[in-house]
């Protein structure tokens, strides 16, 4: 069985992952481990907890939505920077490869950091989807 980390936050619930897990699901004998950074709003003041519970509920949309298609997946809150939270789920499980959806260019932070390309420094296939911001979350 081949297993797939996810790493997603503001597009976790976007059409353009859903379609790429999907594809992947299709082949068959696949797992998936969602990962969602807890990621500070960067339109007020937060706190640790604030960013927890944004995340907290985006991954269990995101979870709520793959299984409504019939993929079932498991998930976790990571830490709010997504080389740690990548690193850190790579310690907990194997994987055979890892998606990483990001907004467009113009908009991601993750882009910006070169997250895809960083994230190929942990010696697994990246794949790299973007899509459009999902409404924001508050906790």
């Amino acid at each position: 069985m081949r297993r797939y980390l996810i790493v997603a936050n503001q597009t976790l619930a976007g059409e353009h992952l859903l379609a790429a897990v999907q594809e992947l699901h299709e082949k068959g004998g696949t797992d998936f481990h969602v990962v969602v950074p807890a990621t500070p709003p960067q339109d007020h003041a937060w706190t640790e907890g604030e960013a927890r519970a944004a995340a907290l509920h985006r991954l269990n949309e995101g979870l709520a939505r793959l299984q409504g298609v019939g993929i079932q997946a498991s998930g976790d809150v990571g830490d709010a920077n997504p080389i740690l939270a990548i690193e850190d789920a790579l310690q907990e499980g194997v994987f055979d490869g890892i998606i990483i959806s990001t907004l467009p260019p113009r908009l991601s932070k993750w882009l910006k950091l070169d997250l895809p390309h960083r994230a190929e420094a942990f010696g697994l296939p990246v794949i790299h989807v973007e899509g459009e911001s999902e409404p924001a979350v508050r906790g």
